[in-house]
């Protein structure tokens, strides 16, 4: 119901509207909130296995200079940056995409927005099956080869998703979500193959990548703020972005797969 028509209510019929809203927000907050409970009981009173690492001291700096010395590690690192960067990218601005295609046939923003984050919906569901599909097939093929292929796959997409100004280029963005689905633990493992001991600290290196999340979304957001560029809907020229970021994961997924 919208703000104005809640206005009309009555003080009566308005309490009763909002206990009808808790009602439904409580349900799933008690079950999350009954799961979280069991898994502290579970921890609280299961015996956990001592450490057998003895060793406490971490040598910040050296240890910092000898995995950066690495190159499929040094370079892991920037490929998960740029993929972070490109899923928060994808996923959030979906919305702004759609709500201009639909928009330009005539819906009114609020719907238009509306159905376009049900194509969000529909991506991230996209990306969860094609994880199971991706897995499989990484039994056939070697990480480094998959990663690539995923990411000439999202590069392609991503050209019909600046180039395609109609509801084609919304397929194509929503399809782009396929492309992800295991890029995040690929990259991530690759970049810590061989690295032993160094594999705890480096791993602390691979989970802060996840600021592109933070820094390349903004970058998006000023260009979409333009309205229009070179001739184009601002929106559009915006995948850009996404794009370097996808040609960046591919040049790692190739170089992983000669160095292999």
């Amino acid at each position: 119901m919208e703000t104005d028509e809640r206005a009309l209510l009555s003080g009566d019929e308005f309490e009763a509207l909002k206990q009808s809203d808790l009602s439904i927000l409580i349900g799933p907050y008690l079950v999350i909130g009954l799961v979280i409970v069991a898994m502290l009981l579970i921890i609280l009173f299961t015996k956990m296995p001592k450490n057998g690492d003895k060793s406490t001291d971490i040598n910040f700096i050296p240890t910092l200079k000898r995995i950066f010395g690495i190159a499929h590690y040094r370079e892991g690192v920037i490929a998960q940056f740029f993929y972070v960067g490109a899923q928060i990218m994808c996923w959030t601005f979906i919305i702004q995409y759609g709500t201009r295609i639909f928009m330009g046939q005539g819906m009114d923003e609020r719907s238009a927005e509306v159905l376009s984050q049900q194509y969000n919906i529909i991506a991230m569901v996209i990306f969860c099956c094609s994880r199971f599909i991706c897995t499989f097939i990484l039994r056939f093929l070697n990480a480094g080869m998959l990663l690539g292929i995923l990411a000439v796959a999202a590069c392609t997409f991503t050209c019909g998703v600046i180039f395609l100004q109609d509801i084609w280029g919304l397929y194509c963005l929503v399809a782009v979500s396929a492309c992800m689905s295991l890029m995040f633990p690929t990259i991530y493992g690759i970049a810590l193959t061989g690295m032993g001991e160094d594999a705890k600290f480096g791993a602390a290196g691979l989970i802060m990548a996840i600021l592109g999340g933070s820094v390349l979304p903004p970058l998006q957001a000023s260009i979409i703020d333009m309205g229009t560029c070179a001739g184009m809907p601002a929106v559009n020229v915006s995948f850009v972005l996404p794009l370097i970021c996808f040609i960046v994961i591919s040049i790692y997924g190739y170089r992983s797969y000669k160095r292999s």
